[in-house]
């Protein structure tokens, strides 16, 4: 009956044809009566009485058929759709804004297939595995923005964490800049619990506010952010293109400014992680999702969906076995 539940009607003004059905059947019956002779005799002993035969059980088969068939093709036209509500609901959560680096050297191959990628798809699971918790993403490099707002909808989520890429915005690595908005985004929300998850592989080197200056208002907010150093020790194997477009490679120094990205995390009541490879970094990611959760209000939008289609297969089934019946076991009867 799950079905049935919630079950509205587009266009119910169809089920005034309702009213035709008993006019079909009187018809039918008046129709069956002209046709049926009679015969007078004196007698009738001389005649043997005929076997009775199971077959005129069936033999107003034709307009029950046509009838459930008609019924069912009104309800059909009368578009049964699944009913459209918001819902509030309670579920456990918090609010996470994750703020990603993708300056050139998050190209570096120290990870696989490199240190952005691995990012992106170790991100991706976290934000799978979470599914009561808004979620945004920040992006940054020599300037930061909004590449989603906090949301529930982690589909939508997904698919815009998928499409960031080095080059959307000037090179550098302006981490302050990505926190300050990160912060931006979270300032408002109402949660008891308001994280930010800031990955970065450099050093802040561009950009108008200081990584602290940032830490100190996401503090003034109750904004408790994860800081995620992300690169080998040592050097890392960095692509570069000749002028032949020939992808060769050259180990560049890994530069990660651990002393700030610390600062933040103590500032905030946070904690700093250092990721040198792709298990290291699943693990933090798997750290933090075991972070206390806080209940949350969400409201959860459901789409009208139609549900005609079933009932003009059943419209259409009911019409056909009356054809093969008809034309079949019932072939030349009164009907």
């Amino acid at each position: 009956m799950k079905w049935f539940s919630g079950l509205e009607f587009a266009q119910p003004g169809f089920f005034w044809l309702l009213l035709i059905i008993p006019l079909m059947v009187a018809y039918y019956w008046w129709r069956n009566s002209k046709l049926q002779g009679t015969l007078g005799m004196s007698t009738t002993k001389s005649f043997a009485l005929p076997h009775k035969s199971q077959m005129h059980i069936f033999r107003h088969y034709s307009i029950v058929l046509r009838c459930l068939a008609f019924i069912a093709i009104i309800v059909a036209l009368a578009r049964p759709q699944s009913a459209m509500s918001w819902e509030n609901e309670t579920t456990e959560g918090i609010d996470i804004m994750i703020a990603s680096d993708i300056s050139g050297s998050m190209l570096s191959e120290d990870f696989k297939p490199n240190r952005l990628e691995a990012g992106k798809n170790i991100a991706i699971d976290f934000i799978k595995a979470r599914p009561d918790d808004r979620i945004g993403l920040v992006i940054f490099s020599g300037e930061s923005f909004t590449q989603c707002p906090l949301t529930i909808d982690h589909d939508v989520l997904i698919n815009l964490f998928a499409d960031i890429h080095n080059g959307m915005i000037d090179d550098g690595t302006a981490i302050g800049m990505g926190l300050a908005t990160a912060v931006n985004r979270l300032k408002d929300s109402e949660a008891k619990s308001k994280v930010i998850i800031l990955l970065t592989d450099g050093v802040n080197n561009t950009g108008s506010i200081p990584p602290i200056t940032a830490a100190e208002i996401a503090k003034q907010f109750n904004i408790r952010v994860y800081t995620v150093g992300i690169g080998t020790n040592g050097s890392a194997p960095y692509p570069f293109k000749d002028q032949m477009g020939n992808v060769h490679y050259q180990m560049i120094p890994v530069d990660v400014d651990e002393k700030t990205l610390t600062q933040i995390a103590d500032i905030t009541g946070g904690k700093y992680f250092r990721a040198r490879n792709n298990t290291e970094l699943t693990q933090i990611y798997s750290q933090i999702d075991k972070m206390e959760k806080v209940k949350i209000a969400v409201t959860q939008y459901h789409k009208k969906t139609e549900r005609y289609l079933p009932i003009a297969i059943i419209a259409l089934i009911l019409l056909s076995l009356e054809f093969l019946l008809s034309n079949t076991i019932f072939k030349g009867a009164i009907t």
